[in-house]
């Protein structure tokens, strides 16, 4: 009897242990932040040298997350960035080159998938404000991409019909007086024109707002938000609050706006105590156009600018934010690019790849600063339609002759009118990206062996990805979104 009783009572202590053990919670899916500047080089932001403005905002990001200097965007100029960003592609595979017109006849096809549609997937809302830039017209625009919902441009805020002046054209001759009117869209559907200075210096702070109520609506659920700011690409325009504020001139106005509408999203998350949990991204789309003096950026003494393979128009300033993982106050010298964002916000929030091929790595080791982490061992630099100018690995970077626009041979325009930007023949020359990032000094002869094997890396992506420069079209290239034109 006494054992019985024994047992029934370790039997009813067994089924309460069990009934009283519930399995913990799993962690919350992280939020994504992408915000993308427009044209800013690597030397604006305070952190990377710029100033005399300040920019308090992106320095506490550097704080406390990591800080790259060698992050490249997927190609210099706005269009194919953004497609590389979104697909994780180099823009060329997937059919995309230059900045689109807003008559353009191609868009990103609809058969690639954004980052928005793999976490959509997953159960996030999905967010986008600013500029699209990669199909004007549905069935192109971000809805139709994987965005929830979308506010902003569908394309450069300079593609409309107004002088450099500000003052509307009125000259047919005039081939920026062709451009149809600039449309704000909500959606599909065009809500608003931009039509004067004065209606530009208001995105800023739309985008923000917009942004910032994007966070609120949807804190109870992951969420990915892309924030596409349409500046500092000229012309550039500040709102009343921030003109005059910087003691800098109209450009750096601009830079303590923007760096102000990225603290207001910062604020948003941490008053809705979701910043440890969110992974922000900051960066730019390629570096700054130089030829626009006074009203452009600068790249911290790289060379060149904006739509050219050398280091200025490519290497652009990044920083990250994810307190529950990044450690605080990283500077990293690992080459990363934009094309790696989609794959690594996949393997942070469980999503799936890509059916197709990308070229993105996931760069979560390096973010977690794990031993030894350098996922990405060399990188291409491709532009034009398909015109492979450059390629890197490890500190060297073999340029391949082509013709590039320069900034150096002409005075730069003033006051938002452009200087000249010939195009010059560039020779073949090796350069050592540790020791002269400025690329002034060809080394090919003293590293004939080094040449000979990026070289060789070259020919491989030119079987693949094709090489206009050596009339190579290349097996893996997929078309673009095609356009109905009326």
């Amino acid at each position: 009897m006494i054992k019985k009783i024994l047992a029934a009572g370790l039997l009813a202590v067994t089924a309460a242990a069990v009934c009283s053990f519930i399995p913990p919670k799993p962690a919350p899916a992280p939020n994504v932040v992408v915000i993308f500047m427009d044209d800013m080089g690597y030397g604006d932001p305070a952190v990377y040298g710029g100033g005399p403005y300040k920019t308090p905002n992106l320095d506490r990001m550097a704080a406390r997350g990591i800080r790259f200097t060698h992050f490249y965007a997927a190609q210099a100029v706005c269009s194919a960035s953004r497609a590389g960003l979104l697909t994780g592609c180099y823009p060329n595979r997937i059919g995309i080159h230059g900045a689109l017109w807003p008559t353009a006849p191609t868009a990103l096809s609809n058969e690639e998938e954004t980052i928005a549609e793999l976490l959509k997937a997953k159960g996030y809302s999905t967010g986008m404000v600013g500029k699209w830039h990669l199909g004007s017209k549905p069935p192109f625009l971000p809805l139709q991409h994987g965005f929830d919902e979308y506010l902003g441009l569908p394309y450069s805020n300079d593609m409309w019909p107004v002088h450099y002046d500000g003052k509307p054209i009125t000259d047919t001759a005039n081939n920026r007086g062709k451009y149809p009117p600039l449309p704000l869209i909500e959606g599909n559907n065009t809500i608003r024109i931009i039509k004067t200075l004065d209606d530009q210096a208001e995105l800023t702070s739309l985008y923000t707002e917009r942004a910032c109520r994007f966070i609120k609506a949807h804190k109870n659920k992951p969420f990915f938000l892309y924030m596409a700011h349409s500046m500092p690409h000229v012309p550039i325009a500040v709102s009343q609050k921030y003109k005059g504020r910087s003691g800098a001139g109209l450009f750096g106005d601009l830079m303590e706006e923007l760096d102000a509408s990225v603290g207001a999203v910062m604020k948003t998350l941490e008053e809705n105590g979701l910043d440890k949990n969110t992974l922000v991204i900051f960066t730019s789309d390629n570096g700054p156009w130089l030829n626009y003096g006074n009203h452009a950026g600068n790249t911290g003494g790289l060379r060149e600018g904006k739509g050219t393979s050398f280091e200025g128009g490519q290497r652009v300033p990044c920083l990250m934010q994810w307190p529950a993982q990044i450690p605080a106050g990283i500077v990293s010298n690992a080459v990363a690019s934009t094309i790696d964002i989609l794959p690594t916000v996949a393997t942070i929030c469980g999503a799936k790849l890509p059916a197709r091929k990308i070229d993105g790595l996931n760069i979560l080791p390096l973010l977690k600063q794990e031993k030894g982490a350098n996922p990405r061992d060399h990188f291409v630099y491709y532009y034009g339609v398909n015109s492979l100018e450059a390629i890197r690995k490890g500190k060297y970077k073999l340029v391949f002759p082509h013709k590039a626009r320069t900034y150096k041979n002409n005075l730069p325009g003033y006051d938002g009118f452009p200087g000249a930007q010939p195009n010059i023949p560039v020779p073949l020359a090796l350069y050592d990206l540790s020791s002269d990032p400025g690329e002034t000094l060809d080394v090919q002869k003293q590293f004939p062996d080094v040449v000979k094997e990026l070289e060789a890396l070259a020919d491989q992506y030119r079987q693949t990805l094709g090489d206009d420069l050596k009339d190579i079209k290349g097996t893996e290239r997929r078309e673009p979104g095609k356009v109905a034109m009326k």
